[in-house]
């Protein structure tokens, strides 16, 4: 039996239904449980109320203290029977039913609950409320003794109980059903995104799960997704054109080194193979420079790069990237704050520098320019060149991988269009960033943030652009 579903009795609809039902069943009944002791509380009151009433009504028939022998019956239950008592125990008068009988019950010095007698026994029923209250009359003290019979609270308990038995299962039918079609409706948006989601392939991240269109928990579910999705396929877009664009790099130096070899072996004995072996020893290091890159990309997402950090001096770290720059037509201009301090690796930082100096000076007219500038929170590098600068449109597709702002991808300058990738990737893995502002002065600006190190240790965290 295959075990890729789960059970049915195990989905979530069941479950919540058994739940659900189970709960607003024991609602219902402790509800209608609650109603029930309210109702009874109520009846006995009232025969109470009705009770004392009629023992009222009895004080007042004899007021000389001259007793019928058979009391009036009440006027507000006819079942009601009655006795009063006089002080030592025997009965002065009593209605029709208990007329011989002597006192059934007895009402105790300093007690307002009456005591059933062994009198009561076979004449009185068990089920029976009782009042019993004290009064003078005619300057005698008597003990008026009520009470009726009970048989309509022994029926409301028995109805109570038969339909607490009937309606209990009719109750949590009911609720379970309304549940099971309520769940149903309100997972039905889930099943369809489940199945939505089902049918999406890595081939083909197109398709999208649909919303119903509600501002519920399963719309923002709906909405989420879509917005997961769409950032897995422009994932996958851009990695398929990484890989597009790597093989093709990689296969451009490969070519030209077997070409000019094939060529060299297709006349051994006249080709200047002293030339041959340098333009092979210059595509080979153009290859090892784009492996190289590759794998620093590949550290970037896996986000290992900045794994190994230590104090990085800025300052320091840009005079020997500028005096390590062979140019003999570019100045580069330093001005460099003292105590510009970060933490990080520092070959990462290195690269992250020369990238950008590098492109800096290959579009440079006459003058590079790097400033240097140290906060509390921050520091700050701005690169700048005179040169034709960089559109507005370009300013941030300029940062992604393979990018090449010559319309003709001329591969004659050695660039591979990483530089600027590798460098924002750099950037983020210390919690910095970089970014292209205006120059007033014309050409290209870029600026590069990244966290100040404090004089006791790390400096706060910062990326947010300070342009």
């Amino acid at each position: 039996m295959s075990t890729d579903r789960p059970a049915r009795w195990r989905t979530l609809r069941v479950r919540v239904t058994v739940v659900a039902g189970l709960v607003i069943t024991a609602a219902v009944v402790l509800g209608v449980i609650l109603l029930y002791l309210l109702q009874i509380q109520s009846v006995r009151q009232t025969l109470d109320g009705r009770l004392r009433t009629y023992a009222t009504q009895i004080a007042q028939s004899a007021p000389t203290g001259k007793w019928p022998r058979i009391l009036a019956p009440s006027t507000l239950d006819a079942n009601a029977e009655a006795q009063v008592i006089a002080a030592d125990g025997h009965v002065l008068a009593a209605t029709r039913t208990l007329v011989g009988v002597p006192a059934v019950y007895a009402l105790p010095a300093g007690s307002t609950t009456s005591v059933r007698l062994k009198a009561a026994d076979g004449v009185v029923p068990e089920d029976v409320r009782v009042v019993a209250i004290r009064q003078t009359v005619a300057g005698q003290p008597v003990t008026i003794i009520t009470g009726t019979s009970t048989s309509l609270l022994t029926q409301l308990r028995a109805a109570f109980t038969s339909s607490l038995l009937l309606g209990f299962p009719i109750i949590l039918l009911v609720a379970a059903a309304a549940v099971w079609v309520i769940v149903g409706r309100a997972l039905r948006p889930v099943q369809q995104i489940r199945n939505a989601v089902t049918a999406i392939t890595s081939a083909d991240l197109s398709q999208r799960v649909p919303e119903p269109g509600t501002s519920d928990e399963i719309g923002h579910l709906a909405h989420t997704m879509n917005d997961m999705l769409d950032r897995l396929e422009e994932s996958a877009r851009r990695q398929r054109r990484f890989v597009a664009d790597a093989s093709h790099e990689l296969r451009s130096p490969l070519a030209a080194i077997r070409t000019t070899l094939e060529v060299g072996l297709a006349h051994p004995d006249q080709a200047p193979w002293p030339v041959i072996a340098e333009r092979a020893a210059q595509q080979s290091n153009r290859l090892e420079d784009l492996i190289q890159q590759l794998l620093l990309l590949a550290k970037a997402d896996e986000r290992i790069l900045a794994t190994h950090q230590e104090r990085v001096d800025v300052g320091r770290l840009l005079r020997e990237l500028r005096n390590t720059t062979l140019t003999d037509r570019i100045v580069i201009d330093l001005d460099l704050a003292d105590q510009a301090v970060t933490l990080g690796n520092p070959d990462h930082l290195g690269r992250l520098f020369r990238n950008i100096i590098d492109n800096a000076v290959r579009y440079a007219a006459s003058t590079v320019r790097i400033t240097a500038t140290a906060t509390a929170r921050r520091v700050v590098v701005e690169i700048t060149d005179d040169g034709p600068g960089i559109p507005v449109a370009d300013r941030d597709r300029i940062f992604d991988r393979f990018v090449r702002l010559d319309s003709s991808r001329d591969r004659g300058s050695g660039t591979t269009g990483l530089g600027l990738a590798i460098a924002r990737e750099i950037a983020t893995a210390h919690h910095g960033g970089i970014s292209v502002a205006d120059n007033p002065h014309g050409g290209a600006r870029l600026i590069i943030w990244l966290p100040q190190v404090s004089p006791g240790g790390v400096g706060p965290r910062t990326d947010k652009d300070p342009s």
